[in-house]
């Protein structure tokens, strides 16, 4: 290619050589320790940082994503957790992952249609085979990775500890699992895939007692049936919904203890989500001393034992920390990633894109932290996997520049990398993939 109004054949080679080697690594990162993900993103970003740009569709969400990265730096400040060095702190670790995170996802749109052909075929058998190996460890009560774990010369791990870090790959494949399934019939394969990565999810759920992964499906199922049978309301209206339940969540926790609702669940769920409801009685409270600019950055760390590292909710956790300024971008934030799926015609593509990230919010609502890097970076992963599932899409003029300095030096050794790995691959037939957009 040219590089006046189109992407230089250097940038298209180098993020499509990074695309296939990130996705290549995807199964074995996320079954033996899902904690690299973050610097694996992190490294994949940096790799296609020159090239990354906000083009006009993407600068809602951004503006968004700046506010709230902002105010969360900002609040540092005045927050009662303070770090001990730069390693641990989540300002520093924020302000480098937003940039390096959206590089990553923005390659999709730079890489060259061979390098996605190739990168669709990895993810698509990779998760397979992730899902596979997750069914083998239910199976032997994660022996497999008790066994790696002494092959590769680490100290022995208890059972039960094996079982508990290899449920957490479950919620990596559950996650992943939309857009490698649609990945799968793009390819050719139609939704034959989806077997050994249901199994792995199911299987490993009721193996490792993880119930957030088969709520997640269940409710990834429900919104992309809804997307695609009303494709321009049901987004919207999951958009504002998710937006509503950002801002009012504090609210609703305090109008159901008044009414003695919240108690009464409490007492009648299983011990692990008993422990949640404390975590978010507790979270609501000491929000009502601080509503509007929160108590800052971590905040959360600083309450224990009421609460326990985080409140295990999202939409907690922001307004706990960052006030109603926090919850008021977040809030945006979904409302235009959901809602700008909306469009008049159905699609697999769009199904799949309100799946994941309803999957993402589900975890995010009883499970995980906002802020624990390798859990972002499994969503920037996500992001990327659902955009490489999309239509072809040129990145904007703007992004077609010569480079920079930034990886200059490993841009011509990537360059001949991935022209070696497409060699020989066909690019995807259009009426093929319009089967699946």
């Amino acid at each position: 290619m040219t590089q006046t109004g189109q992407v230089s054949d250097r940038a298209a080679a180098s993020c499509g050589a990074v695309l296939i080697g990130l996705l290549a690594l995807t199964p074995v990162v996320g079954w033996l320790g899902p904690l690299a993900f973050a610097p694996v993103m992190a490294l994949a970003g940096l790799l296609t940082l020159k090239w990354a740009r906000v083009d006009e569709v993407d600068r809602p969400a951004a503006f968004a994503v700046i506010v709230i990265l902002l105010w969360a730096v900002g609040s540092s400040v005045w927050s009662p957790h303070q770090p001990e060095d730069l390693e641990s702190s989540t300002a520093l670790k924020l302000v480098l992952q937003v940039p390096t995170y959206w590089a990553a996802i923005y390659a999709v749109r730079i890489a060259s249609p061979k390098s996605r052909r190739l990168a669709l075929q990895i993810l698509a058998w990779g998760t397979a085979l992730f899902g596979l190996i997750m069914v083998a460890e239910a199976t032997t009560g994660a022996g497999i990775y008790r066994f790696g774990r002494v092959l590769l010369g680490t100290e022995a791990i208890r059972p039960d500890l094996a079982m508990k870090n290899v449920a957490q790959s479950g919620f990596v494949l559950t996650l992943l699992a939309p857009a490698a399934i649609l990945a799968g019939a793009q390819i050719g394969l139609r939704y034959w895939l989806a077997l050994p990565i249901g199994a792995g999810i199911v299987v490993s759920s009721l193996a490792f007692g993880s119930d957030a992964p088969l709520i997640a499906v269940v409710f990834a199922g429900l919104a992309a049936l809804a997307t695609w049978r009303s494709p321009i309301w049901a987004p919207r209206v999951m958009g504002g919904v998710v937006a509503f339940l950002f801002l009012a969540a504090p609210g609703i926790l305090w109008i159901t203890r008044h009414l003695g609702l919240f108690d009464a669940l409490k007492a009648a769920v299983s011990l692990s989500w008993s422990q949640r409801m404390g975590y978010w009685s507790h979270a609501a409270d000491w929000i009502s001393d601080h509503p509007l600019r929160g108590w800052g950055l971590d905040a959360s760390r600083s309450f224990s034992p009421g609460i326990r590292l985080h409140p295990h909710d999202a939409a907690l956790q922001i307004w706990l920390e960052l006030g109603l300024i926090g919850a008021m971008a977040a809030a945006v934030f979904w409302a235009v990633v959901l809602g700008g799926q909306s469009a008049p015609d159905r699609s697999p593509v769009r199904s799949v894109r309100v799946a994941t990230a309803v999957i993402y919010l589900t975890f995010a609502a009883v499970s995980f932290g906002v802020w624990q890097e390798w859990w972002l970076a499994v969503g920037a992963l996500a992001a990327t996997a659902c955009a490489l599932t999309g239509p072809l899409r040129q990145a904007s003029p703007a992004t077609s520049p010569s480079g920079g300095e930034l990886g200059t030096a490993i841009a011509p050794p990537l360059g001949e990398l991935s022209a070696k790995l497409t060699e020989g691959v066909r690019e995807t037939p259009v009426d093929a993939r319009a089967q699946c957009e």
